[in-house]
């Protein structure tokens, strides 16, 4: 149409766009020079100088291989070291989000893993309080008693899953144990034995729990007569144990761990790496044992 205008594109500029594009290529390729000249070793440096003084010789490079040669001993002298340190803490830096991300996905799945395993004990225990409200209202008033307590200790746990502290742990899995007691009757006995100066300790949530939890439904729910836990905490100069043991069916050595047993050993793994430890031992009297082994630097 006659009086319109059109808008032509711009032409790029080839010879901009080159250029460009090869500082671009000497930026990258010179500072992964000298990030390799900050890690290689004085030994290993020597060697390829020597090789890059006989090369360049061959070739005629006349004074270019000494004074890239020079140049290198210059630079990694100087601003070697400074430069390693750099790497050195952007290295611990990663690392240490990548396991602060871990240990984020870890705790998600123990919150999930519980708030599965939660309804289905607290609809049980509300249902058995109802029967006792029938039969024995006294012990009724007890579990329910219990159940407050088992609750006041979960949920701030559920809620921040972590650290929390050894007495907190031994709280709930003595109100779960008067639940379960309340229960099973005469088929379940248990004995806690926590030394009182280990009750402020920091120990990680919900491990005793689990492996109360476990040793019942394993190891005394598919007895006959039942059985009896116990829970026993000591410390040594380095390490706080706890350990949870059974008088149960026992374990089948062949046997991988459940969901809750490998929960466990990822956390630990994530919050301590190889200073803690889930040891799981066979009494020669039978039934099961595991221990915590937490280091007492950390609780």
């Amino acid at each position: 149409m006659a009086g319109s205008k059109h808008m032509q594109p711009k032409d790029d500029n080839p010879v901009l766009d080159a250029v460009l594009n090869m500082l671009e290529t000497v930026r990258i390729l010179w500072w992964r020079f000298f990030d390799w000249l900050a890690v290689v070793p004085w030994k290993k440096l020597l060697l390829v100088s020597l090789l890059v003084m006989i090369i360049g010789g061959m070739l005629g490079l006349g004074a270019l291989p000494p004074v890239l040669v020079l140049s290198s001993v210059l630079i990694k002298s100087l601003a070697g070291g400074k430069r390693r340190a750099e790497m050195a803490a952007t290295a611990a830096a990663s690392r240490a989000d990548r396991e602060a991300l871990e240990r984020r996905v870890i705790e998600a799945e123990m919150a999930a893993l519980q708030a599965q395993i939660e309804p289905h004990f607290l609809f049980n225990t509300l249902a058995l309080i109802g029967q006792l409200i029938e039969t024995d209202a006294a012990r009724a008033a007890l579990v329910h008693a219990d159940l407050i307590r088992y609750l006041r200790a979960a949920l701030p746990q559920m809620r921040q899953p972590g650290m929390g502290r050894l007495g907190q742990q031994i709280d709930l899995s003595r109100a779960y144990l008067n639940i379960m007691q309340a229960r099973m009757q005469e088929r379940l006995s248990y004995q806690i034995e926590v030394p009182e100066a280990l009750a402020q300790a920091q120990f990680p949530s919900m491990m005793i729990q689990t492996l109360v939890e476990n040793a019942i439904k394993h190891g005394l729910e598919p007895k006959t007569d039942g059985g009896h836990i116990h829970i026993h905490a000591s410390s040594d100069a380095h390490h706080i144990l706890l350990r949870v043991s059974d008088n149960g069916i026992g374990l089948n050595p062949h046997a991988e761990d459940g969901v809750g047993l490998s929960n466990i050993r990822e956390r630990l793994q994530a919050l301590y790496g190889i200073r803690a430890a889930l040891i799981t031992e066979i009494p020669e009297s039978g039934g099961a044992s595991f221990t915590l082994q937490i280091p007492l630097e950390a609780a």
